[in-house]
């Protein structure tokens, strides 16, 4: 088993395999110190996992075996609800397919998951959900789940009709629009929920200890905003079939928001570390004004 540091390092050099890349580059990009990449380097090449010819550094058969049981396998979009709170827009096309800046705002998820070769790729649909066959064109091994539950229940129950696939995989809101594509990546450590460090938030936020998610909450101080990605391991998921069921079906379960069942209501059962991002990667676009402001198209 890889140490957390050797992951981050291996999963680095793999991401960068036909350039040069030096061990500055990457202890400023993955955040480990200078002195632990080099230590670090030098364990992977001991132990045969990587090797360096003319500046390029290769990972060897070895060392991708290692990393075979990290490998995320599926994307799991939650794109049932009818996004309300932006009309005019969402009356005749859900929020995940409303266009800006000329792109779906799905397809700015769509493309980071391809591009991290995370080959099933399963949108649980609701509100207008015939509208999106259309990304089939452009996607075509997509799977597409009706939740007819949606305008009934939170999204706890999109969660719930996929909850046997909550392995090894990303679990996506579809109404996020990417700005940083890397984000979504090929290998995962462990389960983790996608924030940003804020002083102060009116909104979803989250409490951490040592990097473990403790508390989830609507505002706060000295907290991460949620951002809604987040990735589960292969023994979490098999823990998340059972809890979600269980919450799902109990009085009052079908008003949860589906990560409180695994942040909040069974949170003992779990270990979910946050993993950190910039505010500018990425934006939830909530508002008719905040999708005027992003894209000036609409501002007529």
């Amino acid at each position: 088993m890889l140490s957390k540091n050797q992951f981050e390092v291996l999963v680095y050099i793999e991401s960068k395999q036909n350039e040069k890349i030096s061990q500055r580059e990457i202890s400023s990009n993955i955040n480990i110190s200078l002195g632990t990449v080099n230590k670090i380097m030098s364990e992977l090449m001991q132990g045969g996992l990587i090797v360096q010819k003319d500046q390029f550094i290769h990972i060897t058969p070895k060392g991708y075996d290692l990393l075979k049981p990290y490998k995320v396998k599926r994307a799991i979009f939650l794109a049932a609800g009818f996004g309300s709170r932006l009309v005019p827009i969402t009356l005749n096309t859900p929020k995940p397919l409303v266009l800006v800046k000329g792109k779906r705002i799905i397809e700015t998820l769509l493309d980071a998951v391809v591009a991290a070769d995370i080959e099933e790729i399963i949108i649980v649909t609701g509100y207008l959900n015939e509208q999106f066959e259309v990304l089939k064109k452009k996607y075509p091994n997509i799977k597409l789940i009706i939740n007819d539950m949606y305008n009934e229940a939170n999204n706890i129950s999109s969660a719930y009709l996929v909850r046997d696939l909550i392995k090894n995989a990303y679990v996506l809101e579809s109404d996020l629009y990417l700005y940083n594509p890397k984000l979504i990546r090929k290998y995962e450590y462990h389960s983790n929920f996608l924030g940003y460090y804020v002083d102060r938030s009116d909104d979803w936020c989250i409490e951490t200890k040592n990097g473990i998610i403790v508390k989830e909450k609507i505002g706060g101080e000295n907290c991460y905003q949620m951002v809604g990605i987040s990735y589960y391991d292969e023994e979490d998921g098999k823990k998340i079939e059972k809890d979600m069921k269980d919450v799902f079906e109990s009085p009052g379960g079908k008003e949860k928001y589906w990560e409180q069942v695994i942040l909040d209501v069974c949170k003992k059962h779990y270990n979910i570390y946050i993993r950190e991002c910039h505010k500018e990667d990425i934006i939830e676009i909530d508002t008719f004004n905040e999708l005027k402001a992003i894209d000036k198209t609409y501002d007529v």
